[in-house]
């Protein structure tokens, strides 16, 4: 990890892969100042107290390691947190819980026979790690924002917090046999996943070049299943954006007091 004072004078950049996960954060956001640059824009500001970058990732593993690396290279970022939804793949995952990442894969790597499945290339390793400490801030602040959310809202009641795999890939997984077929490979490859999303693995892979702690959030969307296409866009403007804004204030203020 940087040296503390590097991370203190540095902005934590805040991705998400939709503008309405983002919207709640956006209203929040203090003397906010629009930077474009890679086709993007950023959005530069202070979200209590602390000095931060609000991106879009944009879907997919290639435009999130774009996205990555531009707010490494041209804004310094030293610490990037993700949100965002995903499908559920894990037993026991259900909708409305929260899924804090341990570390990623991408699911649709296959370079065997030259290096064995989901193993990515020259790297010698499948799995791409989160920051513990970071993830430790916002797994207890997922704890806290969804207590406050099963007390004041309808829907979800019981919903909670996984820590675990999270597999990524250039594919909405939408069907109840895929989902199944991908969670069983992975299993048998070693791999128990909790969520599949599009994005999370590439961010890591970029962060772990250039040595900058990454976290990641997921609220599960729907099941990865026949009903998923269904599901995901009500449940993105009702659910994962006001998810999104309750975790990230509660992480941000978590952060603050370190």
């Amino acid at each position: 990890m940087p040296p503390t004072s590097d991370l203190a004078s540095s902005p934590i950049a805040i991705l998400s892969a939709l503008p309405q996960e983002q919207h709640g954060l956006m209203e929040l956001l203090q003397r906010p100042r629009k930077v474009t640059h890679a086709r993007r824009d950023f959005w530069l500001g202070e979200l209590h107290g602390q000095p931060v970058v609000l991106a879009l990732s944009k879907i997919g593993k290639v435009a999130a390691a774009t996205t990555t690396t531009a707010l490494i290279e041209r804004f310094g970022v030293r610490r990037i947190v993700f949100t965002g939804v995903a499908g559920g793949l894990g037993h026991g995952v259900k909708v409305g819980d929260v899924v804090v990442a341990t570390d990623f894969l991408q699911h649709d790597l296959d370079v065997s026979p030259l290096f064995p499945r989901y193993e990515v290339p020259l790297y010698g390793k499948t799995r791409f790690h989160c920051d513990a400490a970071l993830s430790a801030l916002l797994f207890e602040a997922s704890c806290a924002a969804l207590a406050h959310e099963n007390r004041v809202a309808h829907g979800f009641e019981g919903a909670c917090v996984h820590q675990g795999l999270i597999a990524s890939g250039d594919r909405f997984v939408s069907g109840a046999d895929e989902s199944n077929l991908l969670r069983d490979l992975m299993a048998s490859a070693g791999h128990e996943v909790l969520a599949v999303e599009m994005e999370g693995a590439a961010v890591a892979q970029v962060c772990m070049d250039y040595g900058v702690p990454f976290a990641v959030m997921r609220t599960v969307s729907d099941r990865a299943d026949d009903s998923a296409h269904v599901d995901f866009p009500a449940f993105v403007d009702a659910v994962a954006s006001r998810y999104a804004r309750a975790i990230i204030e509660r992480f941000l203020n978590l952060l603050s007091k370190k």
